[in-house]
């Protein structure tokens, strides 16, 4: 089930975000970023009951799981 919430525009001075704006913002729908968060497959912070996103640590995230280019030799044939 979507969320049909108008998308929340992330203020460059943010440093935590909330679960609609890291969803946007990692291309993943609220339902998934709860699950990766039950099973501590994101980085995230309790503020509270709220669950919030360290900005600094999920831009970190994004590149520890980006996937480099592998070298093939076949390609360049």
């Amino acid at each position: 089930m979507m969320n049909n919430k108008p998308a929340q525009s992330i203020n460059e001075g943010t440093r935590l975000l909330n679960v609609n704006q890291v969803a946007e913002y990692i291309g993943v729908s609220i339902h998934t970023l709860y699950t990766m968060v039950s099973q501590r497959r994101i980085p995230f912070v309790k503020v509270g009951r709220l669950t919030k996103f360290d900005r600094q640590a999920l831009d970190a995230w994004i590149r520890q799981h980006s996937v480099k280019p592998s070298h093939n030799p076949l390609a360049h044939a």
